[in-house]
């Protein structure tokens, strides 16, 4: 009996066990920080390593192991790493249904005013999908929710892109070297020079457009949903036929699905 005491004593005044801590995790995650932290001015790989007090080499190959699984993305001109859309897919996952029903009334105020279906995209599995739709007034004949999204044929898609870096615009395309994007109406941007003057453009409105060249009947525009740091993490689009969306709506069209997602973002 006195052993036994003397047992749940001991026992009580010991120290509980730290949790155990994989060292390469734990590395791993404080590179994923400094790489965020850098914001592309000292995020060459020797810099980080310094950063977070790692040699050279296991900084690399951590480094590259994250390039792998789309956690960083390097650009290989300028040797400096940047946050990838992996972490963005990540977001989408397990963010997906709370962004949902946030955006859940600043869609359905859009479609409202407009008579127009808007909708909102995000990153999941590697595609950009539709994810929520309000539709209000006209009607539909087609939706896009739970789809995914073509990248340079849509104006969601081009959303995504024009607020991206080159290197995850090349990436997000996986196009061979010299290959062309594909067509699906006789209006698609199939010329990468053509598309990347596309972007810029979207770049210097804030949106993006698009003249049936996924779908003839669905003409729209788009803006994304930044981050903090300026990444986008979903899209909202405003979409309908030729006949109603037509490029005179789009400077209207585009200041209210611009506002729409500021609105999101801030919240």
């Amino acid at each position: 009996m006195v052993r036994y005491a003397q047992h749940a004593v001991s026992s009580a005044t010991t120290a509980p066990r730290e949790a155990p801590v994989v060292q390469s995790v734990e590395r791993a995650a404080a590179l994923l920080r400094a790489v965020a932290s850098a914001g592309g001015a000292d995020s060459t790989a020797t810099a980080l390593a310094e950063k977070v007090g790692l040699n050279r080499t296991t900084a690399w190959r951590i480094l590259a192991t994250l390039e792998q699984q789309r956690l960083v993305s390097l650009d290989r001109r300028t040797g400096r790493y940047s946050l990838g859309f992996g972490l963005i897919d990540l977001a989408g996952q397990a963010g997906g249904e709370s962004m949902v029903r946030r955006a859940h009334a600043v869609l359905a105020r859009i479609a409202a005013k407009t008579g127009e279906t808007a909708a909102l995209a995000v990153m999941r599995d590697g595609d950009l999908t539709y994810v929520a739709e309000a539709v209000a007034g006209a009607i539909v004949s087609v939706t896009w929710q739970g789809r995914p999204v073509s990248l340079h044929a849509t104006s969601t898609g081009k959303a995504l892109l024009a607020f991206s870096g080159g290197d995850e615009v090349r990436e997000l395309l996986d196009l061979p070297f010299g290959g062309r994007l594909q067509r699906f109406t006789p209006s698609t941007i199939t010329s990468r020079a053509a598309l990347a003057r596309e972007l810029t453009s979207t770049r210097e409105r804030g949106y993006s457009e698009c003249r049936g060249e996924f779908d003839e009947s669905a003409w729209g525009v788009s803006a994304p949903v930044l981050d903090a740091a300026g990444r986008p993490v979903a899209v909202i689009s405003i979409w309908g036929p030729p006949e109603r969306v037509t490029a005179k709506r789009f400077p209207t069209l585009g200041r209210l699905v611009l506002a729409g997602a500021e609105e999101l973002a801030g919240r």
